[in-house]
């Protein structure tokens, strides 16, 4: 069983930045990939950025050149890092992973506010 820890959600002003960090209990060199998601109020839960075990990344389009996702494989650690942030990318962040088996692990959830 993978167990996902997030942590680094906030309250912030439009415009502003926050750095989430999701760190995994077993090494995340062994993982197929690793992602965040976000889910708001009254919306299904989306991709943001994703990034797969050969370092390859995937954005959604909404926070393409404003997100970056980026791993610390000694750390067992995946960040995003979110800059320019808009009041439409309030939500619940939650940390997933993949293993090689294909079994989806969730976090329990960070919430980013972001205020106008």
């Amino acid at each position: 069983q993978v167990q996902l820890v997030e942590s680094g959600g906030g309250l912030v002003q439009a415009g502003g930045s926050l750095r989430l960090s999701c760190a995994a209990s077993v090494s995340i060199f062994n993982l197929d990939r690793m992602g965040w998601y976000r889910q708001a109020l009254g919306k299904q839960r989306e991709l943001v950025a994703a990034i797969i075990s050969g370092g390859s990344t995937n954005y959604a389009d909404s926070v393409k050149g404003r997100f970056t996702i980026s791993r610390d494989n000694a750390k067992n650690t995946v960040y995003l890092q979110m800059n320019s942030l808009k009041p439409e990318d309030t939500a619940v962040y939650y940390c997933n992973a993949v293993s090689r088996i294909q079994v989806s692990h969730w976090g329990q959830g960070t919430q980013v506010t972001v205020s106008s």
